[in-house]
């Protein structure tokens, strides 16, 4: 059933393909504005800089993407999937799909930096299991409280409010992260927060696949 659920959501995906690109143009335009605003061309860059413009760019386009993961849902289709799924198959399924789109708008935000901005990295190892890592974490914050936003009149307002706190956990670890490859350091010094990563996500996960089917019946 979650595999049906997955290939569901990447038939509407690609119906909806003004949303794909509206996304794509978003994360393109965060980054030109970089380039065109500090003139990284002409001038140097450090490592914090580029890792903190990266992961900000990435960060709004995550949100812009994932959050319509239950905000745009129509009523009689979730109660449609209520009818067929359990609430852990439909959970499961929307983060998996969203870890995907996630690390697609990660990689393309890599290549665009790359051409637009510098290429500094020193451990790209590092630095795609921080992209992986990151986007599994934003992928199941994102999609348990859009599940709860979407239970409320002012659902924009409460989604950002509520993301805020984990987000924010989430961003500074990655940035510290990248910058570690952005270094070329050796992993030892980057166990910490890759361990601080992996028990968000797997709280997240968690949090979700037994608090969904409360929200999911309210």
């Amino acid at each position: 059933m979650i595999l049906n659920l997955i290939q569901k959501e990447f038939i509407l995906e690609l119906r909806r393909k003004a949303v794909i690109s509206g996304i794509s143009l978003y994360l393109v335009s965060i980054i030109f504005i970089c380039y065109l605003t500090f003139s990284l061309r002409q001038s140097s860059i450090n490592e914090a800089t580029w890792s903190a413009l990266f992961w900000l760019s990435i960060l709004f386009a995550n949100v812009n993407g994932i959050a319509k993961s239950f905000i745009g849902e129509k009523q009689g289709l979730l109660i449609y999937y209520y009818s067929i799924a359990s609430p852990q198959a439909i959970i499961l399924s929307k983060i998996i799909y969203n870890v995907v789109l996630s690390l697609a708008l990660s990689v393309m935000g890599y290549v665009l930096f790359s051409i637009f901005i510098d290429n500094p990295l020193q451990d790209k190892g590092l630095f795609l299991l921080t992209l992986l890592l990151s986007s599994f974490g934003f992928s199941a914050c994102l999609s348990l409280i859009s599940a709860i936003a979407s239970k409320t009149n002012n659902s924009n307002i409460l989604m950002a409010v509520l993301s805020f706190p984990v987000i924010i956990a989430l961003l500074l670890m990655a940035i510290k992260l990248t910058k570690n490859a952005l270094d070329g350091l050796a992993w030892d010094d980057s166990q910490d927060e890759l361990w601080n990563l992996l028990a968000i996500n797997s709280i997240m996960v968690a949090l979700a696949y037994l608090l969904f089917p409360y929200i999911w019946r309210s």
